[in-house]
């Protein structure tokens, strides 16, 4: 197995240092709702534990929630609640997020959170101080790069290079614009807590350094992120972790993907072009949205595309319906050969985990697993098989069951017209509401209903055995 390593610039061979494959993966700043981008990452970095676990690796993962920032404590500031409150509210939306895209929790995967692991982030940067790495000032501690001669290493510039890209926090007090901070003082109103430079709150940087130490050790195997994180944030991860222990490499390989652009801009909440996981859900299956970001190589730029989707949601309902045929009624002649199909997938995710080459090598099982039922030819274990390899994927190859008991708003007009004292109710409410009406031959408001449902992406199909809810396709 090779992978791309960012801190060479080339393929390596996949050694980690023990039994166990540690891996470090940076999480969100719920200031708000997760959008398409950050599924684009989740995605693939959960195919990628998959496959070390199908390659019986036994895998320790770590996924950190930074509920500490400048930009939750300003968003909270506007909408007047704590940012203790709004983190939370982010947090379990983003988790709801996770678990609707069938992004696996493994028992052994840790999810830290920066404001309960306070007491090692200070260790950490106390030991920097008495090594001289670091210094305080005016209630702040700031890391000295330039005592760091590898700083610059992952991101490949010159200190010069990249002075232009450090912000002017602590500007006046710092003792090089490049140095950055590990620990910020308070400001009058903003959370703090108890530190040896006074009260404070931790940088973003050390968040990091601190749980990976904490959860995984002084070195580890695997640390993933988006390339938008290379510089700063895993460049000063490196030197704050290297600089504490003194052990190299802080971390074996540095895995990036690739960032979701929204036309010609990436996608982000800072430029405020982005579309959310729950938009997207909304208007589209998770093996749609997992099949349209797979289908590129995880180091490669994406656009993102209505059109791609609509087309990966085609694909979606393709491959669904090769395991939705019941097994007992295949044919008893000669079996299907899969096994060309299982030396293709495999030597595409062992070359740096080409999901680009594995998808369309499913879609081609797919395709022959078609061909021999029509053929009378024997194909389970040829469709054992695509359900391996699917399932290295996360696609769940089933039409989406929809949560009836999910709530959905409605508009005031809507509630008012179909005499309702709320503008949340569940789909299973609208529903029976629907089955009402039309009992009561009120045609118009039962219209109202399914076209209401239908631009919240849902579409509701009449059987003998009642109304039948499913996404949109």
């Amino acid at each position: 197995m090779k992978v791309y390593n960012t801190l060479s610039g080339k393929k390596e061979e996949f050694s980690p240092q023990g039994k166990e494959v540690r891996m470090y993966v940076c999480g969100v700043t719920p200031y708000d709702e997760a959008h398409i981008g950050h599924a684009m990452s989740y995605i693939i970095f959960d195919v990628i534990r998959r496959y070390l676990r199908f390659r019986k690796y036994k895998v320790k993962y770590v996924q950190n929630v930074t509920d500490i920032d400048d930009k939750i404590i300003g968003r909270a500031a506007k909408l007047g609640i704590t940012p203790a409150e709004l983190a939370k509210k982010y947090t379990d939306s983003f988790d709801e997020d996770m678990k609707d895209l069938n992004i696996i929790r493994a028992e052994t995967d840790i999810y830290p959170r920066a404001t309960q692991e306070i007491p090692k982030i200070i260790e950490v940067i106390a030991g920097l101080v008495d090594k001289g790495y670091a210094y305080p000032a005016g209630g702040s501690v700031y890391f000295r790069v330039r005592n760091d001669p590898d700083y610059g290493k992952l991101s490949h510039r010159s200190l010069e290079s990249m002075r232009a890209a450090e912000c002017a926090v602590g500007e006046g007090e710092k003792e090089d614009a490049m140095d950055f901070a590990l620990w910020k003082a308070s400001k009058p109103g903003e959370p703090f807590w108890e530190s040896p430079w006074g009260e404070g709150r931790p940088g973003w940087h050390i968040e990091c350094s601190a749980m990976s130490l904490k959860y995984l050790g002084e070195t580890l195997d695997i640390h993933g992120g988006g390339q938008d994180l290379i510089f700063p944030h895993h460049e000063n991860e490196i030197a704050q972790s290297e600089s504490f222990t003194g052990k190299k490499p802080f971390a074996k390989y540095w895995l990036h993907n690739g960032l979701l652009q929204f036309g010609e801009d990436k996608m982000s909440k800072s430029l405020g072009n982005l579309i959310t996981i729950r938009e997207a859900l909304n208007k589209y299956s998770p093996d749609a949205i997992r099949i349209f970001v797979l289908s590129s190589h995880y180091r490669s730029p994406l656009t993102y595309s209505e059109e791609g989707l609509e087309a990966a949601e085609g694909g979606a309902e393709r491959i669904a319906r090769v395991i939705a045929r019941d097994d007992s009624t295949g044919g008893v002649g000669k079996a299907l050969d899969a096994e060309p199909y299982q030396k293709q997938f495999l030597e595409a995710m062992d070359d740096d985990f080409n999901t680009a080459q594995a998808i369309a090598t499913i879609f081609d099982l797919a395709r022959e697993i078609n061909r021999a039922d029509e053929a009378g030819a024997n194909a389970s274990e040829a469709r054992q098989l695509f359900r391996e390899l699917a399932d290295i994927m996360g696609l769940t190859l089933s039409e989406e069951a929809v949560d009836i008991n999910k709530p959905v708003e409605i508009s005031a007009s809507e509630a008012k017209n179909w005499q309702l004292n709320t503008g949340t109710v569940t789909i299973g409410d609208l529903i029976a509401l629907r089955d009402k009406f039309r009992k009561d031959k009120k045609w118009s408001l039962a219209d109202e209903i399914r076209l209401s449902l239908d631009k919240k992406g849902l579409v509701l199909e009449d059987t003998p055995k009642g109304t039948v809810c499913k996404r949109k396709r």
